[in-house]
């Protein structure tokens, strides 16, 4: 059982309250605080939990009542629409599953409420300062609070990252903009267990088809200025659709899909961030998680996997080491290499999905020998998704 027995944990998306059942489960009473005074219901996007999310998952008990549909096999295609290559999922693994992020919010939620996980909501974080019975949050409301340990789940533009190290690096832009809807145009022979990547002329593209009809897609638009979520949407729906279409309009299936969605569908993301290494994940007795210390971009499918997975990774290694420094330590050995590998990975998919005409023809012609060859599902992705967390197991120090 932890020596630790309290934690304030700031940030009330998924990670934190993932956080706090997490803790919760090693004995240690967590309260979330939430900067925004409502509950993020119906906010987001789309998102792909990966097996080794689903794992993660489970561990904390939300195992049961997520609103995915499984994705059994991912499919390259050209902008002509012609198959480049194929992935099916790994013998022995579940489906990932892509579903709405309000969904995985609320399933998270409600297993934390029924935990008797405690969110305080209209908390913003203004500043921390240590004592002697542990660490003190101050919000700008004037009100604090004292733990015995404080986990920033507070997102990419993390607070606390900032108070850990005010050097830390803060966001990068990746050239992207996010969009995506759904189209009432169904692409032929397109299976409903399969998410497809196209790489068009000028702009990527994915797509699955939808339950009930149709087709949901999210495409990524090379942009040279960074837009915010709230600076994109400033544009109307209407524009961004002219610019989609105009963009999409020489690729298969991408043309059909742009026109098959109406103005009025459109979601949209702003730009596509990435988080540098962050050199210092813990501090005295504040330690980030999540998005805070590594936020690949969306290209990685595993954002939200690898948040779980480190929530239940901290867990553990508070419940089993007494001292505080080594818990932190030995839980940034434990996830460092692993998170920072993948973002590597995202960074590169990234840039294939801006890589032009040119480079894209070319890409189009090794693909399929390279998936033919060495670039099999087991050797991509097998390291990523077979990754379980023995909760039971020990954690012994760094």
């Amino acid at each position: 059982m932890s020596a630790i027995k309290t934690a304030a944990v700031i940030g009330g998306g998924i990670a934190g309250p993932v956080t706090a059942l997490a803790l919760r489960r090693a004995g240690i009473e967590a309260t979330v605080y939430e900067a925004y005074e409502n509950t993020a219901d119906g906010l987001g996007g789309m998102l792909m939990v990966a097996p080794n999310g689903l794992s993660a998952l489970e561990v904390v008990g939300v195992d049961h009542g997520l609103a995915g549909q499984p994705i059994h096999r991912m499919v390259m295609t050209d902008g002509r629409g012609r198959r480049m290559g194929e992935f099916a999922g790994l013998t022995g693994l579940p489906p990932s599953q892509v579903m709405w992020r309000t969904d995985l919010y609320g399933a998270v939620r409600e297993r934390a409420a029924a935990a008797g996980v405690q969110t305080v909501y209209g908390k913003r974080l203004a500043g921390a300062e240590e004592t002697p019975a542990g660490v003190t949050a101050e919000f700008t409301d004037g009100t604090r609070v004292t733990a015995e340990v404080l986990v920033g789940a507070d997102g990419i533009r993390s607070t606390v990252r900032q108070l850990i190290d005010p050097a830390a690096p803060g966001p990068r832009y990746t050239g992207l903009l996010g969009f995506g809807a759904h189209s009432k145009t169904e692409v032929p022979q397109a299976r409903p267990d399969t998410m497809y990547f196209a790489f068009g002329q000028h702009a990527f593209l994915g797509y699955w088809p939808a339950p009930g009809g149709g087709t949901a897609w999210f495409g990524n638009l090379p942009y040279e200025k960074p837009l915010s979520a709230e600076q994109a949407s400033s544009t109307p729906s209407a524009a961004w659709m002219r610019i989609l279409r105009e963009r999409f309009a020489g690729d298969v299936p991408g043309r059909d899909l742009l026109r098959g969605t109406g103005d009025d569908e459109l979601l949209t993301f702003g730009g596509l961030e990435i988080l540098p290494s962050v050199p210092t994940w813990h501090r005295g007795r504040m330690v980030l998680v999540g998005d805070a210390a590594h936020a690949p971009s969306s290209s990685s499918g595993q954002g939200a996997s690898l948040a779980v997975e480190s929530a239940v990774q901290l867990a553990r290694c508070l419940r089993d080491i007494p001292d505080v420094g080594s818990a932190f330590a030995t839980y940034e050995q434990l996830r460092r290499g692993r998170v920072e590998k993948v973002a590597a990975q995202a960074a590169k998919t990234n840039s294939q999905k801006s890589m032009g005409p040119v480079a894209t023809r070319i890409t189009a012609l090794l693909v399929p020998l390279a998936t033919r060859t060495f670039l099999k599902p087991e050797k991509m992705f097998g390291w990523t998704h077979r990754y379980r967390i023995d909760w039971d197991a020990p954690v012994v120090p760094a």
